[in-house]
């Protein structure tokens, strides 16, 4: 089987839509797919329609936390998407997004950069507002090249001129609300540039109620894969595989690869859906 636990759509800061994430899941001979939207399941019905009979759909979402001062992923799967409180959290992160973009843009506009906050709401769209989408409403208007080179120190990367910091969920407490409802948490890369996670600090989650590592992921060169499978297999904790797969946005920094380049070994994934308590 090939299962791609990684994916994101329009829902949040993807290009293509939750049906064609799936179309393109299908062409690229993907047994399973996880779509996992930034703080929001609204994608899941339509993924699930498009997928029909031809592709099995796991209904996911890589939440935003921070572990002592620093930004970390955690990737959601198969939990109760009525669970009041980790619904409440992922309402209040959203809410926070757009309070945090109108200052990004502000922040750009005393900067010179011309970017309006109609721009950034339409390129988003029904989508939740993130950097992307700042990032390509900067490109629209000339102020950079390419979306990319918005997530430098000059304009919006993690510290920049125009960065604003952001409300997220502490780690342990993401782990717990996961669990809580009935869901499997994956800590997803792990050793990705500017989302460091010492073994220290997965040991301590671990103990928390985390259910696995993102072992294979693009930002991970085999070294890495051979520290982090060792790491997960001390800790028995699954370890899984996604893309990370944007459509055609590539995040500042990722290595381009493709929908269903990465992949979660078969035995992990029977252990994933066995864990979950709710689907």
């Amino acid at each position: 089987m090939r299962i791609d636990l990684h994916t994101h759509s329009n829902a949040s800061d993807g290009t293509d839509d939750p049906a064609e994430v799936v179309r393109r899941a299908i062409a690229a001979g993907q047994d399973v797919i996880a779509l996992t939207d930034h703080d929001t399941v609204a994608g899941w019905d339509e993924a699930r329609e498009a997928a029909g009979d031809a592709i099995a759909v796991v209904p996911g979402m890589e939440l935003s936390c921070t572990l002592d001062g620093r930004s970390v992923h955690l990737l959601a799967y198969l939990f109760d998407p009525g669970h009041d409180e980790l619904m409440s959290q992922t309402g209040l992160i959203r809410d926070d997004r757009v309070h945090r973009a109108k200052q990004m843009v502000a922040r750009l506009n005393d900067l010179g950069a011309r970017v309006t906050w109609e721009q950034v709401t339409r390129i988003a769209g029904d989508s939740v507002v993130g950097r992307p989408h700042i990032a390509r409403a900067m490109a629209e208007s000339g102020v950079v090249a390419d979306p990319r080179d918005a997530f430098t120190e000059d304009w919006i990367d993690d510290g920049g001129r125009a960065y604003v910091d952001r409300y997220a969920l502490p780690a342990a407490r993401a782990v717990a609300l996961v669990r809580d409802a009935g869901g499997v948490p994956v800590l997803a890369h792990p050793r990705s540039p500017g989302y460091e996670v010492s073994d220290d600090q997965v040991t301590g989650l671990a103990a928390a109620g985390l259910a696995g590592l993102e072992v294979f992921h693009p930002d991970h060169d085999p070294s890495e894969r051979s520290r982090l499978t060792a790491l997960a297999s001390g800790l028995s904790l699954l370890s899984t595989g996604g893309s990370d797969d944007h459509g055609t946005f590539v995040p500042s920094g990722a290595t381009v690869t493709g929908l269903g380049s990465e992949t979660t070994p078969e035995r992990d994934y029977e252990r994933l859906t066995a864990l979950s308590h709710y689907a």
